[in-house]
């Protein structure tokens, strides 16, 4: 449910994973459960279901808009829900994005097909976008990807005009480099100064909110809720004491979850360190990704250990 406010879409956003039984299916119980431990913490506005930590690019039509369906039954009448859109034709984005209004998301998040990492013209990720807008009425999020991701990160010229669509109302911006960050936040204020721009980088939140962001969509929120919104609020009153001292939480495990090759394994890591804290019953990712070796599992625990999370575990059944 969206407030009614000046700055309706600003705030902390938590990217929720999908939980799934040994068998790949989805746990909707648990998915409901998770998405209202995450929506119930003080200063969580929102929540992206079917984004990247979702699994959005394994999941079916039908599945994702069971997602939202489950999602809208769990925390819709006290969450903003943003639905993500991730489809290689333009013709099946509609499609989901209109599955998504329908089951009663509040706004959609379009992703760029995966092809565009070999490459895409100008126009593409317009013409993209457009075929979105064309089958729903909702507002919509623009995902602006990693540097590192090649042309799926829109360069200004094709930013420039993706700000400037109708009912774009915010970008998740993960650009994950600071310059590039900045040069976002810039073009925005000079051609849709309206547009919220949310630092979503999770290793770099503290150096997003310092250059100035109005909140994040970051999937590193359901496992930190608290100290994600204590450093955005630190930073906004100007406490940079108490920020530093949330960075400090918050940094260590964002690298063992995001700074670790290869990134796609970012979800598998995500939902192991839920099932360690007995937040979700299963560790559950849908192949070609795979769970995590010996190693890595010991590196997560430490992880949670030092953020001062790993004791408050808790058993699901």
């Amino acid at each position: 449910m969206v407030p009614r406010s000046s700055r309706p879409w600003h705030g902390i956003y938590a990217a929720i994973i999908c939980p799934m039984r040994p068998d790949y299916s989805i746990d909707e119980q648990a998915l409901a459960r998770h998405a209202a431990d995450v929506a119930g913490v003080p200063g969580i506005v929102g929540l992206l279901i079917n984004g990247h930590a979702g699994e959005n690019f394994v999941l079916s039509r039908e599945e994702k808009r069971r997602v939202v369906e489950t999602c809208v039954a769990a925390v819709g009448s006290r969450s903003i829900l943003v639905s993500g859109v991730n489809a290689e034709c333009s013709l099946d984005a509609a499609l989901h994005a209109a599955d998504a209004e329908q089951a009663g998301a509040d706004a959609v998040m379009v992703f760029g097909p995966n092809a565009w990492g070999l490459g895409q013209d100008d126009e593409m990720a317009v013409r993209h976008h457009r075929h979105v807008l064309d089958a729903t009425r909702l507002p919509l999020m623009l995902f602006q990807a990693s540097v590192g991701a090649g042309r799926m990160a829109y360069p200004p010229t094709v930013l420039r005009q993706l700000l400037q669509l109708p009912r774009v109302v915010a970008v998740k911006e993960g650009s994950w480099e600071v310059k590039a960050y900045e040069e976002t936040r810039r073009l925005a204020a000079e051609v849709a100064p309206q547009v919220a721009i949310m630092g979503s980088g999770d290793e770099h939140l503290f150096t997003s909110y310092a250059i100035g962001s109005d909140g994040s969509l970051v999937s590193l929120a359901i496992l930190l809720p608290e100290a994600i919104v204590a450093l955005d609020h630190a930073v906004r009153r100007g406490d940079l004491t108490e920020a530093r001292r949330q960075h400090a939480i918050v940094q260590p495990l964002a690298k063992v979850v995001y700074g670790m090759a290869p990134g796609l394994r970012a979800t598998a890591r995500l939902k192991a360190a839920l099932h360690m804290l007995g937040r979700i019953p299963h560790p559950t990712v849908r192949p070609p990704i795979g769970p995590l070796d010996p190693a890595e599992m010991a590196r997560l625990r430490d992880a949670l250990a030092a953020a001062g999370v790993l004791a408050a575990e808790r058993k699901i059944a």
